[in-house]
C-alpha cells in the first residue's frame, strides 16, 4: 500500500479537497484507476480544471489497460464534459468517440453517460426535440442500472429541453424533482455543483424567482459545509448576489458579487464571473454611482457578458436618452429569442417614455404582454402590468393605469421584491393625483421613499423628494406669515399666554389666531396642529 493513500482516500471521503488533492497528487504516478479519479474529483472541487481533465484522461487509459472498459467510458465522459464546458466541442467529440468505442456493445451506464454531452450540444444548438430525446433514453438507463448521477443528470437536461419547448409544468416539475435527489446528498460531489448551478440558471432564465432563491440557499449551504472547496463558490456567489439584489439586500449583494470577482482576481477561479460584475453594474447604478456603475459594465462586457439593458439605463441616467434609445434598437434588432426580448422590452419602455416616443413605449410594453401568456409567470406578469400602468400614464389615462399597478404591487409585495413595488408605488402616486386623490398620492410617495432610502437609491430618494415638495406645498392651507409664526411657537410647546408675551400681543389676539389656524389646518388640538406642521414641513 502507498504510504499516505489510506489517508488520501479518507480526507476525500470528508470533502477535505485540498488535503486529499495534497496527498494523493505525489503518488498519482504509481495509482490505480479509481484512485486517480479521486485525484481528478479532488482537483475538480479545487478549481484545477486542466489537472484534473489531464487526471481523468490518464485514469481512462489505466482503466483501459486494465481492461475495464465501463470504467474507462467514465473517464471519457468527464474529460468530454469539461471540455465542452470550457468551449473546446471538438475535442469534447472526440473524447465522446473514444468513450464509445472503448465500451462497444455493452450495455452499461456509461453508454447513458456518454449521451448526456451529445443532448447539451443539441440543446444548445437550438434542437430540443431531439436533445429531450437522449436526454431520456440516458435517464432510463440510469434508472435501469441505479446510477444516481446518469439518472439525474440526464433528467435534468431533459427537463431543461422540456422548458426550451415550452412545456413549463413538464420542466419545471421535472426539475424540482431533480433537486430533491441533488439536495438529499444523492449525487457524486462534481454532479451535486453543475445540476445546481444548471437548474438555478434554468430558474433564473424562466423568471422563476422563488425556486431560484430555494437553490441559491440550498447550494449555499452546499459550499458552507465544505470550507476547501474553490469550484462552484463564484457561481454560487453570483447566483446570491442577484437573489439578494431582487430581495433589496443590496449591500449584501454587492459583498457576494465582489467576493465572485476577487476569487478571479486572486487566480482561485480561472473562469471571470461575467455576471457578478454586471450586478455590480445593476447595484451601482441604482445608487447613482454611475462611474463605478460604467466601470462594471465594461469589465462584463470585456468578459463576454452583454452589459444591455444596464448599460443604456446608466445613459438614460446621465442624460443621454438619445444614445440609450440607439443602444436599445441595436440589441432588440438583433435579438430573436423571446425570453433575453423580455429582459430588454422594460428598459425600452422606460426609455421611450423618457424620451417623449410613446407608440415605442406601448408597443414594447404589448410585446412583453403578449409573451406573457406563454410563460405564465408572476415576475413577467407584474413587470407587464407595470410597463402598461406607466404608458397609460404617460398618455393621460389614470383611471387605466390604477388598476393594473395594484394588481403589480400586490405580486411584487408577494414576492419580496422591495425595489419593484416602490417604482409601481411611485406610479401609483401619479395615478392617485391624476384622479385628484392627493391622499392617496402623498402616502404612496412616502412609502416609496422609504423603501428608495433603506435601499440607497439615492438617485429615487431625491426624485420622490421632489414630488413629495410638490405635493405639500399644493396640499398646503394657506397661512398668514403670523399664523405661521404662531403656529411654529405651538409646535415647540408653547402657551398662548407665553406666545402673547413673545410677540407683545394680547393673549386675546393670540386665541384668535390659533382658532383660525385649527380652522384652517382641520385639527381640534394642539397636538394635532403641532403634529400636521412637522409631517407638512410647515416649520
Amino acid at each position: 500500500m502507498l504510504e499516505g493513500l489510506d489517508r488520501g482516500r479518507e480526507l476525500y471521503r470528508q470533502r477535505a479537497w485540498a488535503d486529499a488533492y495534497e496527498l494523493l497528487s505525489p503518488l498519482e504516478p504509481e495509482l490505480g484507476g479509481d484512485d486517480l479519479e479521486l485525484l481528478a474529483i479532488a482537483a475538480y472541487m479545487l478549481g484545477r480544471d486542466d489537472t484534473s481533465i489531464r487526471v481523468f484522461e490518464r485514469a481512462h487509459h489505466v482503466h483501459v489497460e486494465a481492461k475495464q472498459p465501463t470504467r474507462a467510458g467514465r473517464c471519457a465522459f468527464w474529460v468530454a464534459l469539461q471540455v465542452l464546458l470550457r468551449g473546446e466541442p471538438a475535442r469534447a467529440n472526440g473524447w465522446l468517440t473514444r468513450g464509445q468505442r472503448v465500451i462497444a456493445d455493452l450495455d452499461c451506464a456509461a453508454r447513458g453517460y456518454l449521451q448526456i454531452p451529445m443532448a447539451e450540444q443539441r440543446l444548445r444548438a437550438g434542437d430540443p426535440t431531439r436533445a429531450r430525446a437522449m436526454a431520456a433514453a440516458a435517464a432510463e438507463i440510469g434508472a435501469r442500472l441505479h446510477d444516481p448521477d446518469l439518472a439525474v443528470c440526464a433528467r435534468h437536461v431533459e427537463a431543461r429541453s422540456l422548458l426550451a419547448l415550452e412545456d413549463l409544468d413538464g420542466g419545471l416539475g421535472l426539475l424540482d424533482e431533480v433537486m430533491i435527489a441533488v439536495i438529499g446528498g444523492e449525487l457524486s460531489p462534481i454532479m451535486t455543483g453543475l445540476v445546481y448551478c444548471s437548474v438555478i440558471d434554468a430558474c433564473q432564465d424562466r423568471y422563476e424567482v422563488a425556486r431560484a432563491r430555494e437553490w441559491t440557499i440550498a447550494l449555499a449551504a452546499w459550499c458552507a459545509k465544505q470550507p476547501q472547496l474553490v469550484s462552484f463558490t463564484s457561481t454560487c456567489l453570483a447566483h446570491r448576489a442577484e437573489i439578494l439584489h431582487l430581495d433589496g439586500a443590496w449591500t449584501e449583494a454587492l459583498d457576494e458579487a465582489r467576493g465572485a470577482c476577487a476569487r478571479f482576481a486572486s487566480g482561485l477561479d480561472r473562469r471571470p464571473p461575467a455576471g457578478a460584475y454586471y450586478q455590480q453594474g445593476e447595484i451601482y447604478r441604482l445608487r447613482g454611482e454611475l462611474d463605478a456603475a460604467e466601470h462594471a459594465y465594461r469589465t462584463a462586457s470585456e468578459w463576454g457578458f452583454d452589459p444591455q439593458p444596464g448599460m443604456a439605463l446608466l445613459r438614460l441616467a446621465q442624460g443621454q436618452s438619445e444614445v440609450a434609445r440607439a443602444m436599445l434598437d441595436r440589441v432588440l434588432t438583433a435579438t430573436a429569442a423571446p425570453l433575453r426580448r423580455m429582459r430588454l422590452l422594460p428598459a425600452r419602455v422606460e426609455i421611450a417614455l423618457a424620451h417623449g416616443a410613446l407608440d415605442e413605449a406601448r408597443a414594447a410594453a404589448d410585446e412583453l404582454a403578449a409573451g406573457v401568456g406563454a410563460c405564465r409567470n408572476e415576475v413577467l406578469a407584474a413587470t407587464a402590468a407595470q410597463l402598461h400602468g406607466a404608458v397609460a400614464l404617460a398618455e393621460g389615462r389614470p383611471r387605466d393605469a390604477l388598476a393594473v399597478l395594484r394588481d403589480a404591487l400586490a405580486t411584487w409585495q408577494r414576492l419580496a421584491a422591495p425595489y419593484a413595488a416602490a417604482r409601481t408605488r411611485e406610479l401609483l402616486a401619479s395615478a392617485c393625483a391624476g384622479v385628484g386623490d392627493r391622499e392617496g398620492q402623498r402616502l404612496d410617495l412616502e412609502g416609496a421613499r422609504a423603501t428608495y432610502r433603506r435601499l440607497g437609491a439615492r438617485p429615487d430618494v431625491a426624485r420622490v423628494d421632489t414630488a413629495l415638495a410638490e405635493v405639500r406645498r399644493s396640499a398646503s392651507p394657506v397661512l398668514s406669515a403670523r399664523e405661521l409664526q404662531v403656529l411654529g411657537m405651538v409646535t415647540s410647546g408653547k402657551t398662548n399666554r407665553r406666545i402673547a408675551a413673545e410677540l407683545r400681543l394680547s393673549e386675546k389676539t393670540i386665541d384668535r389666531h390659533v382658532s383660525n389656524i385649527f380652522t384652517k389646518l382641520h385639527v381640534s388640538s394642539r397636538a394635532a396642529a403641532a403634529a400636521y406642521a412637522v409631517r407638512h414641513k410647515l416649520v
